[in-house]
């Protein structure tokens, strides 16, 4: 079974989409009811919330009481609020390290008794969170919480590789979603041909994870396949 976390919308709303559709049993974990998804006939987690131990448990629970196992556990829920040095909010970068930091290591730590030997995880953080490949600063709070997420994926990498499980650390590219609403519309309009739809991005990373073997496991990895700087 593949579990996609935060698949309200966006890619892994369409990541959920795309797996039903080709035949595999998908688990869409929601922070709302994620009824879309559940008119289509994927089984649907609701009340989600990657911040809370509580409600992550009680995913963890129903799993087990169903004796689900997984054989893909993926983490794409994310926030994005951007800054620069005059208007970074330091609560907010408290914020979007709980949710695009700890939340993967939340998620992953308590379900990882559910992991098949065998398994992938992914968990979704961005270029941006690149310390090689940043040459623009800014976006404090964000970049921070995303460089913090790799070393998350790095350091389960090392944990569970020892029971077989392939962890990877992914950048899905730029893609039109809804964490883009906190861009100026101007600014969107300009760069609209660079992003792709969230269906493309979603194709691409499932055949990322579908090609991920445990020799390549354990590194930064764009959605076209292209192996990223730490």
């Amino acid at each position: 079974m593949k579990l996609i976390v935060g698949a309200d919308r966006g890619i892994a709303h369409a990541m959920a989409r795309h797996l039903h559709e080709r035949g595999d049993a998908v688990v869409a974990a929601c922070f709302g009811d994620g009824a879309d998804l559940a008119e289509l006939g994927i089984a649907v987690e609701p009340g989600v919330d990657v911040t809370s131990d509580e409600a992550v448990a009680g995913l963890r629970k129903r799993l087990e009481d169903r004796g689900s196992r997984l054989d893909w556990l993926v983490h794409v829920a994310g926030i994005m609020h951007l800054d620069t040095i005059d208007t970074v909010d330091l609560d907010d970068v408290r914020h979007q390290f709980e949710v695009n930091t700890i939340g993967p290591l939340r998620v992953v730590r308590e379900l990882r008794g559910l992991l098949d030997d065998g398994a992938k995880v992914g968990i979704f953080t961005s270029r941006v969170g690149s310390l090689g490949d940043n040459s623009s600063g800014g976006d404090y709070a964000y970049r921070i919480s995303k460089a913090a997420a790799n070393m998350v994926a790095l350091n389960l990498h090392h944990d569970l590789s020892k029971q077989g499980v392939s962890v990877q650390a992914l950048h899905p590219g730029m893609v039109k979603t809804h964490l883009l609403d906190v861009i100026d519309p101007d600014e969107m309009q300009r760069y609209a041909a660079a992003f792709a739809p969230p269906e493309q991005a979603a194709a691409q990373l499932v055949t990322v994870l579908d090609a991920l073997t445990p020799a390549d496991a354990g590194r930064f990895q764009h959605a076209n396949g292209e192996f990223l700087p730490w």
